[in-house]
């Protein structure tokens, strides 16, 4: 490994990870998330309840082909290796443009920039949250490569001062996708505009090119703008409530900060203190605003995170992050740093082999542990295949969970049996499947790792609900979790 290039050494350390990545998803079943994504892919819209529709389309052609867990799980993966490559080549494009124009604001020389692609890219390999986005489908793996991309083009506008019409095209199409990617995207936007702002001259706000990207973008995104006007904006409604979150509390900050720097890693922090302490002047505000890809929406999320918030929102920032942390990474190594760099890559890369084989494993089955969190990720299949058989055998009108979370598997691994979600909120569910009729008699599950009373009595709604059936998951001869199935008769509707 010595003997190779910093080039090679990132494709082979990219490539080792992907080969670990595909191990595992073709060995577990999909995640809340992913089903319920996968589920946007067998029922195409405009837009969805709860975020936009790319994260559907874009693996509508793979879903319609095969259930295959890990088939569909290309998809994640090669948008990770292709963000992966991006993270490569936005570090040299960095490098090149601090060693140009904006050379006279470096503090020292910097090392090559082949060595700083390399330390961007094992900066991102050795981060135990960013290996999620290659293996599941969520929105986020697909807003980073084109905040990889967008990050890419304002490197290419500093350097030049300018964009042809068929740069502020391409522009124009990036902002358009990652609008239909997540709402958050518009976080990526304002970064743009700042680094934009950042120049002495405005002359762009009279470019042709400027205006018909800003047309590009939003015919782009009247997919999710008309399926909200119809259907009353339902889904910024959500969006705005789910991220304000409940009572604002300090402590879910700190606890959110920590998670943050646990499971992204020290060495991007390490990394940009060193960048930001030796590679930069604080005074040249257009590399500053280029900080604004990681700085704006870790700021937003971190300050929303005390009314609750969930840690892999901030992950497309992060690998925005990256150039800059393998610029400062490169730079302690040549300062003879290179001790500290060694520890931090080694812990992180411990904790990722941890993380994998505790998935594997199927987590710690311990009476001293009140839930096991991988449980979720084996037994919903089998679940799935028998609650449909269930339902079929006893006529029932589809099956019935008292959480969405539940919802989505069932739907997922019972398809094309209805599922309804017996709570007070409106869904997804809601749109695909309408509300269970008066009078339904529906197949229950009830899970053991999310436990949930019967929905009888006088504070709730169906008449009799009678224990037909249940099933035991195993992994390595240990129970992880368990499933029941009742017949509940009778609904009388919502109380």
């Amino acid at each position: 490994m010595r003997h190779q290039s910093p080039s090679s050494l990132a494709i082979i350390c990219a490539f080792i990870a992907a080969v670990i990545h595909l191990a595992l998803g073709f060995s577990i079943e999909f995640s809340v998330d992913e089903a319920h994504y996968a589920l946007y892919a067998q029922n195409l819209a405009w837009s969805y309840f709860d975020h936009p529709p790319m994260v559907g389309w874009i693996q509508w052609p793979i879903v319609a082909l095969t259930s295959s867990e890990g088939v569909i799980r290309l998809v994640p993966e090669l948008l990770w290796i292709i963000s992966t490559y991006l993270v490569y080549q936005v570090t040299i494009e960095l490098h090149h443009l601090m060693q140009g124009r904006h050379a006279g604001y470096l503090t020292s020389a910097l090392p090559s920039a082949n060595l700083c692609g390399l330390l961007a890219v094992l900066t991102v390999i050795a981060a135990p949250m960013l290996h999620i986005l290659a293996i599941g489908l969520l929105p986020d793996t697909l807003l980073t490569p084109l905040s990889l991309g967008l990050m890419w083009m304002t490197l290419r506008w500093l350097s030049k001062d300018q964009f042809s019409t068929g740069d502020w095209i391409f522009t124009g199409i990036l902002f358009g996708l990652a609008g239909l990617s997540k709402y958050t995207a518009a976080f990526t936007a304002i970064a743009f505009v700042l680094v934009l702002l950042s120049s002495p001259r405005k002359a762009w706000l009279t470019k042709v090119g400027f205006w018909l990207a800003l047309v590009i973008a939003l015919l782009l995104i009247t997919p999710v703008l008309y399926w909200n006007w119809v259907n009353d904006w339902i889904s910024f409604k959500y969006q705005l409530a789910h991220g304000g979150g409940g009572e604002w509390l300090w402590r879910r900050l700190a606890a959110y900060t920590s998670i943050q720097i646990l499971v992204f890693g020290p060495l991007f922090i390490f990394g940009c203190v060193v960048f930001l302490k030796d590679s930069m002047h604080a005074s040249k505000i257009s590399l500053l605003a280029l900080l604004g890809f990681f700085a704006i929406p870790f700021a937003v999320f971190t300050g929303l995170s005390g009314g609750g918030g969930l840690p892999h929102w901030t992950s497309p920032a992060w690998f925005c992050l990256a150039p800059f942390a393998g610029i400062g990474l490169a730079k302690a190594w040549a300062t003879q740093h290179r001790k500290w760099i060694r520890f931090f890559l080694i812990t992180q890369i411990v904790l990722c082999c941890i993380g994998f084989g505790y998935v594997l494993s199927g987590g710690i089955g311990s009476a001293s542990i009140k839930s096991n969190p991988i449980a979720d990720l084996y037994g919903w299949k089998l679940a799935g295949q028998k609650s449909a058989a269930l339902t079929k055998a006893t006529k029932a009108d589809g099956i019935a969970v008292q959480n969405w979370t539940l919802g989505s598997r069932a739907a997922w691994y019972a398809s094309p049996t209805p599922v309804f979600v017996l709570d007070h909120r409106q869904d997804q569910f809601d749109l695909w499947f309408g509300e269970l009729p008066i009078g339904a008699t529906v197949l229950l599950i009830q899970w053991s790792e999310m436990p949930h009373a019967k929905p009888i009595g006088e504070k709730s709604s169906f008449e009799t609900c009678e224990a037909i059936d249940s099933l035991e998951i195993k992994r390595f001869g240990r129970i992880l979790s368990k499933f029941d199935f009742s017949l509940c008769s009778n609904w009388q509707g919502p109380n």
